[in-house]
């Protein structure tokens, strides 16, 4: 059984199956090919210029004061390593499905299970994020021209109630509401009230997103024309923020640069990362590009450096205008600039940060529907995943679905966890797509784009001795109380295991540099996610094996294969037998 775990698929064979398409005669050859690298780069933009930018900076700039740029540039240089492999991948498999089909090729299919999972974590449930991030921006919008909607309307009922009890705690103690607590007193009080349960929903968070369903819905040159103009838009705008910025900025502000220390920059690393993870969204429409193998690889490129540019100048225009300690707020860019009072540009960010991250969910709801599309054509979703529309030439089911798992629980949910599950799937796919491009067989190399092979034999020791040393007290506390030690401290030894195993095998196997890097990492960046959220990942990935080996491993087309085959030989040596005799075994 572990054999057929690990079967993989060909190269040849993932292009063949694509071709012939599905039962329906409409597989992946009914779609669109439009894309150039214009479009790529404009969609890996539009995907990382979002929610972090507009958002989550803020929490990540509170807790590493003006440092949080050295932690973009981190994790750029993270996200440079995944995207040279991705692009490798794209180069050698121009097929849709992400590291879905690279982790078919490299690891076989049960990894490719895992991953494809995982993946729902980055695209569908990061949506969630969005949406209910844009539902934010679009009522401050609406408060800019006088427009107040219900608060019951606006968000989930976990937040409601807390925010409720907690405002009346403190009328409990005595003390004087805010604002934000008599605000949230009336929003529980004017909530509509059915069988003794008051009822919250976020309704903008709901409809963008089945607007956006219906536009990835209708084809992707409608999906590209509107990814295109928000992208320009919101890069004009976040460029205009940085020139007025600047004239706002008071360098001593930037004193002390690391307040918290390097640890005190790492706590930021899931809002931070969640950032950069829409990059490889655009390895998902490899079958809608003109060339693949020539514009992809481009495309996650330049999007990459645009936007770790873009991300490190705004990190230290915030830093800079105000003081760090002032910066765990929602919307940063706005809050600074009402800070040093120029509400008008607060108004204009506030109408771009819906742009921003409505361009983000479009890019993201591309993406899911092209995964499922690639796992149904493996047998591994049921053959509706993968059916593509005769007039729109999109996957048509699959986006319906997609849009389904997106609107609904934008209705309800808080979107504090699901950030930093979002990061998790995130780069457990950037690792195994760096590591992929280490066990992908050479042969199957084609024109495009191809990873420089640097010899990492002697770098790669030199990182891992310096990882060593840096680190020394938390491995040795991690070792003296190994028995009481944490998920977290769990986690860390686990990585120190992975970093040695990986440096053992670069030095005998001369390992490029790029791929173990990008590895090493990843993996880094991943145990410094908090526990509770690798408990969750961890029911996640043990409800979607269930899936797999209930549904997947039967229905799989390398097993229906693989039935033929000993079909075959069955039948082969039966038709021998009858005409020499049975043979005596």
């Amino acid at each position: 059984m572990s054999n057929s775990l690990f079967r993989k698929k060909s190269l040849e064979s993932i292009v063949k199956d694509s071709a012939d398409g599905l039962s329906d005669g409409h597989g992946s050859s009914g779609l669109t090919k439009v894309l150039n690298v214009r479009d790529l780069t404009f969609m890996g933009i539009a995907a990382v210029v979002g929610a972090g930018i507009f958002s989550t900076i803020g929490a990540a700039a509170y807790d590493g004061g003006p440092g949080i740029s050295l932690l973009f540039i981190l994790t750029a240089v993270t996200c440079g390593f995944s995207a040279l492999c991705y692009a490798e991948f794209a180069s050698r498999v121009p097929i849709a499905g992400s590291a879905y089909t690279y982790a078919y090729v490299a690891f076989g299919e049960v990894v490719a299970w895992i991953i494809g999972w995982a993946l729902i974590l980055e695209y569908a449930i990061g949506n969630i994020v969005v949406a209910i991030a844009w539902s934010g921006y679009f009522n401050n919008l609406l408060l800019g021209f006088h427009i107040h909607l219900p608060g019951w309307m606006l968000i989930d009922p976990g937040t409601a109630k807390t925010a409720f009890l907690s405002a009346q705690h403190t009328l409990a103690q005595g003390g004087v509401l805010g604002e934000s607590a008599r605000a949230a007193i009336q929003t529980w009080n004017s909530a509509p009230v059915i069988g003794g349960r008051h009822i919250f929903m976020n309704i903008p968070a709901f409809i963008i997103v089945c607007i956006i369903a219906w536009i990835t819905y209708i084809g992707i040159r409608e999906s590209k024309k509107t990814t295109n103009f928000m992208v320009i838009f919101k890069i004009a705008v976040v460029i205009l923020v940085i020139i007025l910025g600047f004239f706002f900025v008071q360098p001593a502000n930037w004193s002390p640069f690391l307040p918290n220390g390097f640890a005190g920059v790492l706590k930021g690393v899931s809002a931070v990362f969640y950032a950069y993870i829409g990059f490889d969204a655009i390895s998902t429409t490899a079958e809608e590009c003109t060339d693949a193998q020539r514009d992809l690889p481009k495309g996650m490129l330049y999007s990459l450096v645009i936007c770790t540019i873009l991300y490190i100048l705004i990190a230290l225009v915030l830093t800079g205008m105000v003081s760090y300690k002032e910066l765990m707020v929602t919307d940063p860019l706005a809050f600074v600039f009402n800070r040093v009072n120029q509400k008008w540009i607060g108004y204009f960010i506030s109408a771009s940060a819906v742009v921003a991250t409505t361009s983000v969910l479009l890019v993201f709801q591309l993406g899911q529907p092209r995964i499922w599309m690639s796992m149904s054509r493996d047998g591994l979703l049921p053959k509706a995943f993968g059916m593509i529309h005769r007039k729109y030439h999109t996957p048509w089911f699959s986006t319906i679905i997609t849009g389904i798992i997106v609107a609904v629980p934008t209705l309800f949910m808080d979107s504090g966890l699901m950030t930093q599950l979002t990061s998790i799937g995130t780069l457990f796919a950037f690792v195994l797509v760096s590591w992929g491009v280490l066990v992908l067989p050479r042969s199957n190399r084609a024109r495009g784009f191809k990873l420089p092979y640097v010899n990492g034999r002697y770098i790669v020791p030199v990182c891992y001795a310096a990882f060593i040393f840096l680190f020394r007290e938390r491995l040795g506390t991690a070792f003296q109380q190994l028995s009481k030690a944490g998920l977290e401290e769990v986690l860390f030894l686990v990585y120190t295991v992975l970093a040695t195993g990986f440096t053992v095998a670069t030095v005998i196997r001369k390992y490029s540099v790029i791929p173990v890097l990008g590895v090493l990492f990843c993996a880094y960046l991943l145990i410094e996610i908090p526990a509770i959220a690798w408990e969750w990942f961890f029911v996640w990935m043990g409800i979607g094996l269930i899936l797999y080996f209930f549904y997947g491993y039967r229905k799989s087309r390398l097993t229906a294969k693989q039935v033929r085959r000993d079909g075959a030989a069955e039948e082969g040596v039966g038709q021998k037998e009858k005409q020499n005799g049975p043979q005596v075994r």
